[in-house]
């Protein structure tokens, strides 16, 4: 059974950055797709960012591309969201989700397994 775990987050000010990451477990996490996901009090859970299985390729919602930096380590079973000027608006709980059939997904339902998430606040 493949178990994600994201660490990393917490309370920083507007201007600041976190480093999230999740730890994956299972021998293909290689062959994963890697999705960042986020959920604030009231609202749907949004896409925020996704990388490919060999880290060739990545994507962005918009509001987030410039300041935040999704990476990958396979031979650590690792990927990363480094989230630079951060601001009030994404404070959330993070979630990081794994996709074994390669689809490179922006919604949720295209992602097979889900982590417990880690908590973002941004004060201003």
């Amino acid at each position: 059974q493949v178990q994600l775990v994201e660490s990393g987050g917490g309370l920083v000010q507007a201007g600041g950055s976190l480093r999230l990451s999740c730890v994956v477990s299972g021998r293909t996490f290689s062959s994963y797709t890697m999705g960042w996901f986020r959920q604030a009090p009231g609202k749907e859970r949004e896409f925020v960012s996704v990388i490919s299985w060999t880290g060739g390729r990545t994507y962005y919602r918009d509001s987030v591309k410039g300041r935040f930096t999704i990476s990958r380590d396979n031979a650590k079973n690792t990927v990363s969201l480094q989230m630079n000027n951060l601001k009030p608006e994404d404070t959330a709980v993070y979630y990081c989700a794994a996709d074994w059939h390669k689809r490179f997904g922006v919604v949720a339902r295209e992602y097979d397994a889900w982590g417990q998430g880690t908590q973002v606040t941004v004060s201003s």
